[in-house]
């Protein structure tokens, strides 16, 4: 499951993709796979990154980034702004940043709902208002030219386990609907791309800033 869409970037075989954050490397074998880019990925978890690497290797794959795709990350960092500097510190000026974060009202739900879910180690520390993170990205020397929203169907799913316990295995709704997402990431229907993105505007679980350096 993809939240940068690569259709809204320029890239081109042999571009330099910077995947911070990466986890198994969803983004970053994505771009190497149907791109043909020369991705890097980071990551602090150790065993993802292997999985990353495996994934790159029977790809038949193995500085300073021209692109640069932050999904998912920054909701879990203390020095949020330091870490938004070093993003842009090291992209090519003219080249884009790609940044997602967990979309306020869904997010909001989900701490309602479980202290757990964002108080464990490593969880998720804030919550960020669009025209709050928006301002620290442009404000460290980007420019956005685009804001879209993903993965509407994916917020009732972690409604659903934070009411029963965001660890909890053995919930029967939370199990069936996981099968469901999993169908639809599999299948793709048509039927429900258009629920997508008819629920994207209000439900969206992630907020995507697509940004360039100036």
């Amino acid at each position: 499951m993809l939240t940068a869409d690569f259709q809204m970037l320029n890239i081109k075989p042999g571009d330099r993709v910077l995947d911070v954050g990466c986890g198994t490397g969803r983004h970053a074998c994505e771009a190497f796979r149907t791109l043909g880019a020369d991705v890097v990925g980071i990551d602090l978890n150790m065993k993802d990154l292997r999985k990353a690497a495996l994934t790159l290797y029977f790809m038949d794959g193995a500085g300073d980034g021209s692109w640069i795709i932050c999904s998912e990350v920054l909701e879990h960092i203390p020095e949020n702004r330091v870490a938004i500097a070093e993003l842009v510190r090291v992209l090519k000026p003219g080249k884009n940043l790609v940044v997602s974060v967990p979309r306020f009202l869904p997010e909001r739900i989900c701490w309602a709902l479980s202290s757990d879910y964002h108080n464990e180690p490593g969880g998720h520390i804030r919550i960020y208002k669009k025209r709050e993170l928006l301002s620290l990205l442009e404000n460290a020397g980007t420019k956005c030219w685009s804001v879209r929203y993903k993965h509407a169907l994916h917020a009732p799913y972690w409604w659903l386990k934070c009411l029963v316990g965001h660890k909890n295995d053995e919930s029967r709704s939370v199990n069936l609907y996981k099968r469901f997402l999993e169908w639809d990431i599999i299948k793709h229907p048509s039927c429900t791309r258009m629920l997508d993105k008819m629920l994207n505007p209000l439900i969206a679980k992630s907020i995507v800033f697509y940004l360039r350096k100036g």
